[in-house]
């Protein structure tokens, strides 16, 4: 068989080279979002996951001119496809659970998508690209808000942490302050025991439901007399 050769432009290499500075910078773009944000995975893990799937799409693409022939075919897609799978390996590292708070989904979600983004610029989809970096901030910077004000549901769980000096019946007060405010507590429990009865600091944890106001009880709560701190979270929170 006469061997085929491929005659391949000078400019062939300087678009692949484009591709990949797309690749960093829309890769970086996402990763200053998370940076700022002290994610797990910031700057730098989200532009090494663009960069390198972008990486893997060009050399999928144009690694192998010099060997195709009649005989010789080969499918690109088979790569785009193992590095969704690869990625998923580095967004389960992310994510991890704490009590009942799931942690690290989104930052993992994040990442999935960053290697999106490289694929898309290693392909030469450029508007593709650019458009899934923008859809990255309007869903981080535009949803998150915009959740925080969706109405709560009265079976929603949260986790109000509360400090107090012992011996002056301010748990007392706390749980009346709960009920009257039509609050079901699920859960009590003691993190940091007192020491003594006068002037001992106490902590302990409630996981409340209801249809009340959370912020207003917990400015409540906070005016009550011996209490020392009172901060709250979403039981089911999935920490953004």
């Amino acid at each position: 068989m006469t061997p085929i050769t491929l005659m391949v432009s000078p400019m062939a290499g300087w678009q692949q080279a484009v591709d990949l500075a797309i690749a960093l910078v829309l890769s970086a773009a996402i990763g200053v979002e998370r940076e700022i944000r002290q994610k797990s995975a910031g700057l730098r893990t989200h532009t090494l996951v663009g960069f390198g799937a972008a990486l893997f799409m060009l050399v999928s693409k144009h690694g192998f001119s010099d060997v195709l022939g009649d005989s010789v075919v080969l499918d690109p897609s088979r790569v785009a496809a193992q590095i969704v799978s690869g990625i998923g390996f580095i967004g389960g590292g992310l994510i991890f659970v704490r009590r009942d708070a799931v942690k690290g989904l989104t930052t993992a979600a994040a990442v999935w998508l960053t290697a999106g983004v490289g694929m898309a610029a290693g392909a030469g989809l450029w508007p593709l690209a650019v458009m899934a970096t923008v859809g990255n901030f309007v869903v981080m910077l535009g949803l998150t808000p915009l959740a925080a004000r969706l109405p709560r549901s009265r079976h929603a769980q949260s986790r109000l942490r509360l400090s107090y000096v012992d011996g002056r019946g301010v748990l007392r007060q706390a749980l009346a302050e709960c009920t009257s405010r039509r609050f079901v507590i699920d859960e009590l429990s003691l993190e940091q025991p007192g020491q003594g009865r006068d002037g001992g600091a106490v902590t302990v944890t409630l996981l409340i439901h209801g249809p009340g106001s959370v912020g207003d009880l917990t400015s409540r709560l906070a005016e009550i007399e011996g209490v020392l701190v009172v901060s709250c979270d979403d039981a089911n929170a999935q920490h953004f």
